[in-house]
């Protein structure tokens, strides 16, 4: 066989304790370990352009074209591991232990690696702590100054079977460093894994992973907190506001993507339209630091954006420029607003990731797809079927010129989802290809559409199919990791499961993203029932409060609230609840009907017996 040398960053990564765990369940551990690699490991090693060209057992040999590449990989790796192992008993965890190197290596013409360049990240990942990444001198000289991870120094080490000591450093992954880095940059600051309809931020430190870690912190600890208000429409028509509002949530979606950004949601930033607003109380009530403003001005074909970058704490004007593109090239526009404000804050975009989105350059599909989005938030609010339709008539006709377009893919599985999901379904319409084939053939196009992974959910939720629901959102959410929805339809899955903490937490982390979407009175709901099952009664009967407090006057959150109140004892609001649960939802006459729509818990439907409920119609 032919060889050649190169320069490459190894990683090596294995499974701590893996021959503990196989010899106490082998199909089991085996099983877990592919269903991981599968869903979550491979496509994390894909998003950042790695080859893996060795499978050991229970570990990998991935090739990356750059230390900065593997690094990210391995952060994502060791978050979201992290949070995939909240609620599993310790000795069933599976664990990670990381090592990176930059060196020489032997390629062989069937594209194994070979030489000290895997020897020595092989054995830099023996020497990691569980959950840690370690790194040679040679790999950290890459990335010093762009880590915002805790960086403990191992002086010189030596590994076994390399002939000289290697200078060595363990990343401590989910700890911050104590001292600010040389460079702002956040390319490597805690990388965003796991999701639009709504991208995201709000008063906490997010560790963005694949599922929620929501730390209590000042606003300060993301570098890039940021919401953006809905640009003003200087167009003269208000018929041209769809256009306007498209604008904003491309390039609120677009922000999102910088790395260690914090954005505050579209919905939550939605309910300042047209007011007038003092970007101090904004910045103190949303916990941001900057807020983003502007205008668009649409004349036939060309497009005018002016946007300005307001310091929230002292409410000075940082920057403020004016852009003009023909409006075929509007994502041109929104990517150089980006740009240009990632590079004030001394942040990198990732360009690359803005460069994979198959948006389409026909100016009538952009212009179809933003009316769709307008009218997906319409229906959001009214949840009619007139909405509905209205929404999918847009993406239907943005289909009709461009099949491949993602976006309009992804808004029309939405719609069928929905459709199945609320009780609405039509016997001539085949759900399997509307929905999931939609949403699929969308991901395929561009595995960065939230919305996309969001109506596969739903949809799988609707025919029972809870694993691969579990699976999908987790996914979306490594591309999309600002997508409130995304963390509550991960949340409605996990209930079915009856993963009810991590539920909770993700329902938590929407709500920390998006504090004043319109959609909350329906997270509170999924909430109350939620905190039923974990016990806390009076948080259930808060929730429920909240879910009618905030407009959601379905039968859901009372059946919810006079199960709270039976099993706390207080049967005359129990009663009162019921009666008001009967009044909206007729249809939902009995225990039985319940249990066939929500979460198997029998403490619930045994305080609904109690409050009176009938065991059948």
């Amino acid at each position: 066989m032919t060889e050649t040398r190169k320069i490459a960053a190894i990683l090596a990564a294995d499974v701590v304790g893996f021959s503990r765990m196989a010899s106490a369940d082998e199909d089991r551990t085996l099983a877990r370990l592919r269903a991981l690699r599968t869903d979550l490991i491979d496509p994390i090693i894909e998003s950042q352009n790695g080859r893996v060209f060795k499978r050991t057992g229970d570990g990998a040999l991935v090739e990356f074209h750059s230390v900065v590449e593997a690094v990210r990989c391995a952060i994502s790796m060791q978050n979201a591991m992290a949070e995939r192992n909240v609620g599993t008993p310790e000795d069933q965890r599976i664990v990670f232990r990381i090592g990176i190197h930059l060196g020489d290596v032997v390629e062989e013409s069937d594209g194994d690696l070979m030489g000290d360049g895997v020897n020595i990240a092989a054995r830099l990942e023996g020497i990691a702590k569980p959950g840690a990444i370690c790194l040679s001198e040679d790999a950290f000289r890459q990335v010093r100054g762009r880590l915002d991870l805790a960086v403990v120094d191992l002086g010189l080490t030596r590994l076994k079977n390399i002939a000289e000591p290697v200078r060595a450093y363990s990343l401590l992954v989910g700890a911050p460093a104590t001292a600010k880095p040389k460079r702002r940059a956040p390319l490597l600051a805690m990388v965003a894994i796991l999701a639009a309809l709504a991208v995201a931020g709000g008063y906490v430190y997010v560790r963005t992973r694949p599922a929620p870690v929501i730390a209590t912190a000042p606003a300060e600890a993301a570098h890039l907190s940021i919401v953006v208000l809905p640009f003003t429409n200087l167009s003269g028509d208000p018929a041209q506001d769809y256009f306007v509002d498209g604008v904003t949530d491309n390039l609120t979606t677009d922000l999102s993507r910088i790395r260690n950004s914090f954005v505050i949601a579209r919905n939550t930033a939605f309910t300042f339209k047209g007011k007038a607003v003092d970007a101090k109380e904004i910045g103190k009530e949303l916990g941001v630091r900057y807020v983003l403003e502007g205008s668009v001005q649409r004349e036939r074909s060309r497009v005018r954006v002016n946007v300005q970058l307001i310091d929230a704490e002292t409410g000075a004007h940082l920057w403020a420029e004016r852009f003009e593109e023909e409006v075929a090239d509007l994502f041109k526009l929104q990517d150089q607003v980006v740009a240009r404000l990632a590079n004030t804050l001394r942040y990198e975009l990732i360009k690359a990731e803005a460069d994979v989105a198959a948006h389409s350059k026909n100016p009538d599909v952009i212009d179809l797809i933003m009316r769709g989005y307008a009218a997906n938030f319409v229906f959001t609010s009214t949840q009619s079927k007139s909405s509905l339709a209205a929404m999918r008539g847009y993406f239907e006709q943005a289909l009709k010129i461009d099949a491949n377009d993602p976006e309009a893919l992804a808004g029309s599985a939405r719609s069928y989802a929905v459709e199945i999901s609320n009780g609405w379904r039509n016997p001539e319409t085949d759900y399997e290809v509307k929905a999931l084939g939609q949403a699929e053939r969308s991901i395929e196009l561009d595995r960065r559409q939230p919305l996309a992974y969001y109506a596969k959910s739903m949809y799988l939720i609707s025919v029972r199919r809870y694993e691969e629901a579990l699976r999908t959102a987790d996914i979306g959410l490594s591309f999309e990791p600002n997508s409130p929805p995304l963390y509550f339809i991960r949340a409605v899955v996990e209930g079915y499961l009856l993963k009810l903490e991590q539920a909770r937490a993700d329902l938590l982390q929407a709500f920390r993203l998006s504090p004043r979407d319109p959609a909350v009175g329906a997270w509170h709901q999924v909430l109350a029932l939620v905190e039923i099952g974990l016990g806390h009664i009076d948080a259930a009967i808060e929730a429920g409060n909240k879910a009618t407090d905030e407009g959601n006057r379905s039968a859901t959150p009372y059946f919810h609230l006079a199960a709270a109140y039976a099993l706390k004892g207080d049967m005359d609001e129990a009663r009162t609840a019921l009666a008001e649960a009967r009044r909206v939802g007729p249809t939902l006459c009995s225990v039985k009907r319940l249990q066939a729509i929500w979460f198997n818990y029998p403490p619930y439907y045994d305080a609904l017996r109690k409050a009176g409920l009938p065991e059948e119609c």
